[in-house]
């Protein structure tokens, strides 16, 4: 649900920062205090996204390799970084921008990247590198308990079996099937981002191929990541039909009954 809410709140601040600010040359060459907070939240979001990708990857490698971690006590911990981490990054990112001297951190309205975009950038860095090396070892202990066979004490957890959608599977899963299970989490931990991490320089042959990749990338990752572990969820659609059936029948009997008083009050009146 952060996760969601972060990729959902960071889109629909993009649109105000490309609809209201890019367009509006005016607003851009004013640089007033206005466009420059909605450049921090802006940006607070984004490394909000980031933040909660690494808390996906660190709860789904703590569920599996600590069998007896309390996941209640695991999601308190994770909503003390997911949220307030960001923010520190983002307050002296800001800061440093405020007090620089030089006016590419300073002038329209922040839209160039300025020379304290490093600040955001190494977090985002250490953050993917960490979700990669979370994937590594979560495919490595998988792997391991898979081949122990169904002893006790072997099997994954619950959560983590949903996660890699085996929850309908035995264990014994062949490869083509555990090595399509383990790409559904690379959207999800963000792991896609480690193919364009550094942008090439002004004029360079790649420069546009690298637009074209980071912008289809980050502009489709939530609604990935929505299609693959929220709507084609098993249990979410079994929601969804036991929502659907209780409306028709709810309907069904208000129907039933508005056909039963219009019968009866068309006998009173006959007789």
């Amino acid at each position: 649900m952060n996760l969601f809410a972060s990729f959902a709140v960071n889109n629909l601040l993009w649109l105000i920062w490309y609809a209201f600010i890019v367009t509006n040359t005016e607003l851009i060459h004013a640089n007033g205090i206005s466009c420059r907070l909605l450049h921090i939240i802006l940006h607070y979001f984004l490394l909000t996204n980031y933040s909660w990708m690494l808390c996906e990857g660190f709860y789904l490698h703590t569920i599996l390799v600590s069998a007896f971690s309390n996941e209640h006590k695991l999601v308190k911990c994770l909503m003390s970084i997911g949220w307030p981490v960001p923010a520190i990054v983002v307050l002296i990112y800001a800061a440093l921008r405020f007090t620089s001297s030089d006016a590419a951190d300073s002038m329209k309205c922040w839209i160039d990247e300025g020379n304290f975009t490093s600040v955001l950038v190494y977090p985002v860095c250490v953050s993917t590198l960490l979700n990669l090396l979370f994937l590594c070892n979560i495919v490595r202990v998988l792997l391991k308990k898979l081949r122990a066979g169904p002893a006790i004490g072997t099997r994954p957890p619950r959560s983590m079996l949903q996660a890699f959608r085996y929850q309908d599977l035995t264990l014994d899963v062949d490869p083509e099937t555990f090595f399509v299970a383990t790409l559904l989490l690379v959207p999800l931990l963000g792991l896609h981002y480690l193919v364009i991490p550094f942008r090439p320089p002004p004029g360079h042959s790649w420069e546009k191929t690298h637009d074209i990749v980071s912008a289809v990338t980050a502009s489709f990752q939530g609604l990935c990541v929505a299609i693959l572990f929220c709507f084609c969820n098993g249990e979410v659609i079994a929601q969804f039909k036991r929502k659907w059936e209780g409306s028709v029948l709810i309907r069904k009997r208000a129907n039933s009954c508005t056909a039963t008083t219009v019968s009866v009050s068309k006998l009173n009146r006959s007789k």
